[in-house]
């Protein structure tokens, strides 16, 4: 994957990576609408080791995981060199700073978008004129899901902006020390939810504990339908 996206050309018609989790394939389910968002992604990676143990569990085939704070960090520290154009949407003013200082980066451009932008006509073309005004080899989109993209899949209807996008949450927060990551051993047994939790329970808990469980439902009804049961 790191070597399809190195020698995508940068001026080649702007396409975009999407890293599904389990709270994406939640709402996927219960928002059907959305379905052309991902559908609409070059390339379609699975973000959780959970979802691919229970998917196997199930008996269901299941991807290779890459999570997409690991794709990030190695674009950032194996492909992208200091003279390349890199946009950020979303993220603080010092993340940029912070990301662009720890690489040397000399063509960063960066757009943090008001909050609820995505219900905002003009913020949300405001920050899709951004990223086509500033044609970068990779943007980071930073936003939140589904609202990154939303962005993505706008970009690519319109046809003006280039090279390749990435959806990816919260990875450059980890990248640049603002939040702490899991360690390995907690990442490998596919614990890092729980990490994640524990660092910000208020914000998470309901994520978690209330929303992702019910993954578990939605892959066994897949794996009943399979069976024909």
């Amino acid at each position: 994957m790191l070597g399809r996206l190195a020698a995508r050309p940068a001026e080649a018609p702007f396409a975009f990576l999407v890293t599904p989790n389990a709270d994406h394939l939640i709402r996927l389910a219960r928002e059907p609408g959305l379905a052309p968002l991902y559908a609409g992604a070059a390339m379609r990676l699975l973000d959780s080791r959970v979802v691919a143990r229970l998917a196997r569990l199930l008996g269901l085939p299941a991807p290779a995981v890459v999570p997409g704070s690991d794709l990030t960090a190695a674009l950032f520290e194996r492909v992208i060199r200091p003279e390349d154009p890199v946009a950020i949407l979303g993220g603080s003013i010092g993340t940029a700073a912070a990301l662009a200082a720890r690489f040397g980066l000399r063509r960063l451009a960066h757009h943090d978008p008001p909050m609820g932008f995505d219900r905002d006509p003009a913020a949300l073309e405001a920050a899709i004129g951004f990223l086509e005004a500033n044609p970068a080899r990779f943007t980071f989109l930073a936003v939140g899901s589904p609202r990154q993209e939303v962005v993505a899949r706008a970009l690519v209807e319109r046809g003006r902006a280039r090279g390749i996008g990435l959806c990816i949450g919260a990875s450059l927060l980890f990248l640049t020390g603002a939040e702490r990551r899991a360690p390995l051993p907690v990442q490998r047994a596919g614990l890092e939810w729980a990490w994640r939790l524990a660092q910000d329970p208020r914000r998470l808990a309901r994520r978690y504990l209330v929303d992702d469980p019910a993954i578990l439902g939605l892959l066994w009804r897949e794996a009943r339908q399979r069976r024909g049961t």
